[in-house]
């Protein structure tokens, strides 16, 4: 081995803590979204209301986001805006809206499950669409995931809300496809903007849609009569578990790739169903290790037989 090759694989080697632990600070961050949200319910807030200011304090930051991208780049097109008004509405606005409205009725330890089948759904999507093939190795890998959500979602009914339950979980899938098809359709524009760029700018599109959406169903003078904890609430979700866990996956991302965060981000439910146990005392059974463990165990074969 010569002593530049050498060289560049110690650097590689360097690169990949910093990445390991960029990827853990991301999935941790953001599975940290759906504690605080049940955490603000617990004040009287609903779902217009909540998720309308956790926007208002996330537009700051991705607007210079994509200020930041897009500096000496060409200035968008009107086809290029129409993509970004697009996907900002299916994989931010609407995604987060049904997400937050689920979450008034499941526990964050389901919804965090439903949310980890999007690779299954952007699989699927694509097949519709781009007629990809699906190998059986992956398809055995959706059939564990679905069953270990079936696992924990069965244990949400026993609670006694049966209705309320497939509900929240049915909305919470919708997030999940309406999330999957942003990720389809963004692949032309994330190689016309660039990742980061398109992401600031949809999610800025997002912000401002969830704001309009506040102004016309609710009186606006309804946000100074929100509890104090529910502005604090969301503006830690707001910073937290939604800017930086994006910057942190993208960091990640040019340090050890794709796959590899992809693979560290496994640890995000199971983050999640910690917090939900220690911070809102939500149960932990042995049903829902079965299904987090499947649901894991089918998406990390899903993953590798996708490669």
């Amino acid at each position: 081995m010569s002593a530049q090759a050498a060289a560049a694989r110690t650097h590689d080697h360097r690169r990949i803590g910093p990445g390991l632990a960029l990827a853990s600070l991301g999935a941790i961050a953001f599975s940290g979204k759906a504690i605080i949200v049940k955490l603000a319910y617990r004040y009287g807030v609903d779902a217009v209301t909540l998720i309308m200011l956790r926007m208002l304090f996330a537009l700051p930051l991705f607007a210079l986001m994509a200020w930041w991208a897009g500096r000496g780049k060409p200035a968008l097109m009107r086809r290029d805006w129409l993509g970004v008004i697009g996907l900002g509405f299916s994989g931010y606005y609407l995604s987060s809206f049904l997400d937050f409205a689920g979450l008034a009725y499941i526990t964050a330890s389901l919804e965090r499950l439903i949310l980890y089948l999007n690779p299954t759904l952007v699989l699927l999507f694509g097949w519709i669409a781009y007629r990809r093939r699906i190998t059986r190795g992956q398809m055995a890998g959706m059939a564990i995931s679905y069953v270990g959500v079936l696992l924990v979602f069965g244990h949400e009914l026993g609670l006694g809300q049966s209705a309320g339950a497939a509900w929240g979980a049915l909305l919470v899938f919708l997030s999940a496809v309406s999330y999957a098809v942003y990720l389809v359709a963004s692949g032309e524009f994330v190689k016309r903007l660039g990742s980061l760029r398109l992401v600031g700018l949809a999610t800025s599109v997002a912000c401002v849609l969830c704001i309009l959406q506040f102004v016309l169903l609710r009186p606006v003078d309804t946000v100074f009569q929100v509890a104090p904890q529910v502005i604090w609430l969301s503006v830690l979700n707001a910073t937290l578990c939604t800017a930086v866990p994006v910057l942190a996956v993208m960091m990640a991302i040019e340090r050890i790739g794709p796959a590899m965060a992809a693979q560290t981000g496994m640890i995000g439910p199971m983050s999640t169903i910690a917090m939900g146990a220690l911070i809102l005392g939500e149960p932990f059974t042995a049903w829902i290790a079965a299904g987090t463990a499947l649901v894991i165990a089918g998406i990390f074969v899903f993953t590798r037989m996708g490669r």
